[in-house]
This record gives structure tokens, C-alpha cells and sequence, in this order.
């Protein structure tokens, strides 16, 4: 895997758009789920998906809230899902089985990032439960839907470099720290996509992470505005001081070429940034991708880690 991960010179950059990538491209008939997709990052991709034509689901926490940001989308419908609650990700699952339908695309968009310390389900740490927990059992659950040719598409960030999985300490028993907890959860993402494409290849579904670049989002909501002059984010008013971020739409960009591109048609697994493969970085610039973000070890373990803790079995099968 390794040695596929470095970038294809794809004539896209850092500051290419969701309608630059999607120009031309016509998903009338395909079918996409998109979790978070009625805010910042995941409303764009949204809406861009169905303006090129795409049959849209957005799964939202609060559906009232989805549908309000979503109402002028007439290809798009929103179903509640909460992907900390392991029975509200069966629920909107079997949903979605029931009505039998092939699934083209899947966007593990939906996120939370540096949150105070909070426990779901059986006392996990939220940022693992959300970010990997969550889209892991509904990857499973949604897995006969996916057969036959289908992408998984899995949001991570550069924010992995922050950590690799911590394997004494998963769920930060032992004292929790918020970038940590998230760059690990991060680092869960990646390695989850690259398991998905080395089991479902043979299915027809091929999986590829990214990093969607630095934009200001709903994601921030727990920072504090000093926190953010601090990194320099912010300056002393509170005003956008980093040049290097991007807008929501040039923030979707990356998932959407991930989702569409035919240059990947032969690849999988690979992690992507700036709408191209990502390089291997071996220092935390936050540039690139770490080793341990892509070693097929580490998703395996994390995949059995992740059977026992959900419950589910095979692809497709959960508890």
C-alpha cells in the first residue's frame, strides 16, 4: 500500500472547488449517503452531489434541524441517525436495507473535534465512538447495499499526526486529553478505509481517506476564541489570520474527488489531501500522511478491536 501512496499529479490543488471537481461529471442514478451532510464540510458536499444529479441521503443527528438547512434540495432527504448511539446507526441501517436499494457512494463525513471529555454507550470517549465507532458499524450494517461497485469515502484530517491509536489506552482511561483523543480518532479513520478496501475489494467497494484541509466550520465549536489566536487561526479581533485555509467549498473539494475520480478507478485505500494522493510524511508537519495511518497492521487490529466493541460480525452483519 505504501508504495501507491504518493501523489498522481492530478492537475487539482489546495484551492479547487466541489463545482470544479464535479464539472462535467453527470451522477444522475447514483445513489449517496452522506452522514453530517447539512453542515459545513458535509453540506457542501451535498449540495454539490445533487447538483450533479446524484440521489442524496443525509443522515443528521437532528433530522428538524437537516431538513431546515436542506429545504431547498429537492434531491435530498435527510433520516436521523446519531452515530454514538449504536442502536440509532441499526436503526437508520436497516432503514436503508429495508428500502433494498444499491448504494453508489458513502461519505463517513460527520465528525466533533477537541470536545471536553464525554462518555457514550458503555463509557467510550465520544471522539473515538463518533468519528470511527459510529461509521464503522455502519459501513458493516450497509455493506450488501455497497456490493457491486460502490466508494467509501472516510473523512480524516490532518489532525492524525496528533496521534497514532493508542493502544494501552483507547478510550483515555487513564486521563484524557482533547487532541490526542481526536487525532487518534482521526488516525482510526484512515486506518479504517484502508481495511475497507483491502475485505471489499473483491465486493466491488473501494475506500479512501482524506484530509479536507483547515476551513472554520460548526467543527470548532468547542475551542475557545483565544485558543484559536493562540494557533493562529484567529487574530486579536477574532478575524481570520491563516491564509492557508480554505472555504467550505474548496474544503469539499477532496471527498468529492475521492468519490468520483476516475483516476482511482484501479486504486484503494489510500489516504488523499488537496484532491490528490497524499505523500508519506515522517515528521508531524501536518503535511502528508503518517506511516501508521496506512499500515495494514494497525487496521487490522483495529478492525477485530472494533468487531468486539460494536458487536458486529461480517461485513453486513451487526448485533
Amino acid at each position: 500500500m505504501i508504495d501507491q501512496q504518493h501523489p498522481l499529479g492530478t492537475g487539482f490543488g489546495a484551492r479547487t472547488t466541489a463545482a470544479d471537481i464535479l464539472d462535467g461529471i453527470d451522477l444522475t442514478g447514483k445513489r449517496a449517503i452522506v452522514t453530517g451532510g447539512h453542515s459545513g464540510l458535509g453540506l457542501e458536499t451535498s449540495k454539490a452531489l445533487a447538483a450533479a444529479g446524484a440521489e442524496v441521503i443525509v443522515a443528521a443527528r437532528d433530522a428538524e434541524r437537516a431538513k431546515s438547512a436542506l429545504h431547498d434540495l429537492p434531491a435530498v432527504t435527510v433520516a436521523p441517525l446519531d452515530l454514538s448511539d449504536l442502536a440509532s446507526v441499526r436503526a437508520f441501517a436497516d432503514r436503508m436495507l429495508a428500502d433494498g436499494r444499491h448504494l453508489d457512494l458513502l461519505v463517513a463525513n460527520a465528525g466533533i473535534m477537541a470536545c471536553p471529555e464525554t462518555r457514550v454507550g458503555p463509557g467510550w470517549e465520544a471522539q473515538f465512538a463518533t468519528n470511527h465507532l459510529g461509521h464503522f458499524a455502519l459501513t458493516h450494517r450497509l455493506w450488501p447495499l455497497l456490493r457491486g461497485g460502490s466508494r467509501v469515502i472516510s473523512v480524516s484530517s490532518a489532525g492524525h499526526h496528533a496521534s497514532p491509536m493508542r493502544w494501552d489506552d483507547v478510550q483515555f482511561e487513564r486521563g484524557y486529553e482533547k487532541w490526542p483523543a481526536y487525532g487518534q480518532s482521526k488516525t482510526a479513520n484512515a486506518l479504517f478505509a484502508l481495511h475497507v478496501d483491502r475485505i471489499g475489494r473483491d465486493d466491488g467497494i473501494r475506500a479512501f481517506s482524506l484530509h479536507p484541509g483547515k476551513i472554520f466550520t460548526p467543527l470548532q465549536r468547542h475551542l475557545a476564541q483565544e485558543e484559536m489566536v493562540a494557533a493562529g487561526w484567529l487574530d486579536a479581533s477574532g478575524n481570520p489570520a491563516d491564509p492557508t485555509f480554505k472555504t467550505p467549498a474548496q474544503g469539499a473539494a477532496t471527498a468529492l474527488w475521492a468519490a468520483t475520480s476516475s483516476q482511482l478507478d484501479v486504486l484503494g485505500g489510500l489516504y488523499c489531501e488537496d484532491c490528490d494522493v497524499a505523500s508519506v510524511a515522517h515528521d508531524a508537519r501536518f503535511v502528508g500522511v503518517r506511516p501508521y495511518a496506512i499500515d495494514p497492521d494497525e487496521a487490522e487490529r483495529l478492525w477485530a478491536l472494533s468487531i468486539a466493541l460494536t458487536g458486529c460480525s461480517s461485513p453486513g452483519v451487526g448485533s
